[in-house]
This record gives C-alpha cells, structure tokens and sequence, in this order.
C-alpha cells in the first residue's frame, strides 16, 4: 500500500469513528424541551436589555495590536531554535525584523491606542467671518 491509501484508511476510520460518536450521543441524549432550555446564558445571570450593545472600539483596537504583535512574535522560536547554526545575516535579518516591530509599537504607543482612557481631543473653532 502507498502513503495515499494509508491516508485514505486513516480519514475513513477518523470519519467513522467520528459518526459513531455522534450516533452514540443522540441515541442516550436526553431530550427534556422547556423554555429556559432557550434563553441566552449569560454567566448564569438572567438576559436583559438588548443583544445590539454597541461597544467601545478600543476593545477591537487593543484586541488586534495584540493579535499583530503575538503573530510577529511567533517567528521569533523557529530562529532561536536554530540560531547556532545562522550566520551574522540571519542575526542582522532578526534585528531588522525587531526594528520594525518597535516602529510598530512606537507607532501605536505615540498615537494613543494603547491607553484605555484616552481624553477627548479639543476642537478649536475658526470665528465666523462677517458678511457670510
């Protein structure tokens, strides 16, 4: 037998062990219906108000810096792993890549998006001319 069929008898086996499972669970399931079976579990708290809080955007700013910056950190095992065996370029290459990750943080540290209160910015407003 080939890798291929090995394979195939691997994901046929996985895929019926997978139905068999399921079968199994339906079959000794309980099934007692009642409405607070339906309610939306909140913590054990009872739901209230509405589904459609709008949220503050901070929480998706914060969530995606960190999401960017735990990825670019990712790369940095597989080259301490190996890096015995790199040669000056590879070092250089990771303090290149280091360079950018501090603009990055500098970045997003300068405009703000990193303090949880941010104050609200001041408008100035121009006086109206005359005549207009």
């Amino acid at each position: 037998m080939t890798g291929f069929y090995i394979a195939l008898i691997f994901f046929v086996t996985g895929l019926v062990m997978v139905g068999i499972t399921i079968l199994i669970s339906r079959i000794i399931q309980p099934r007692r219906y009642y409405p607070q079976k339906y309610l939306t579990y909140e913590c054990g708290e009872l739901p209230q108000g509405d589904a459609w809080v709008r949220f503050n955007n901070r929480f998706y700013i914060i969530a995606l810096v960190f999401l960017i910056f735990e990825v670019e950190i990712i790369f940095l095992y597989p080259w301490a792993v190996v890096f015995d065996s790199l040669k000056i370029v590879a070092f250089v290459e990771m303090f290149i890549f280091l360079a950018i990750l501090l603009v990055g943080l500098a970045y997003v540290w300068a405009k703000g998006d990193l303090q949880w209160i941010k104050p609200r910015p001041k408008l100035e407003y121009l006086p109206k001319e005359k005549g207009k």
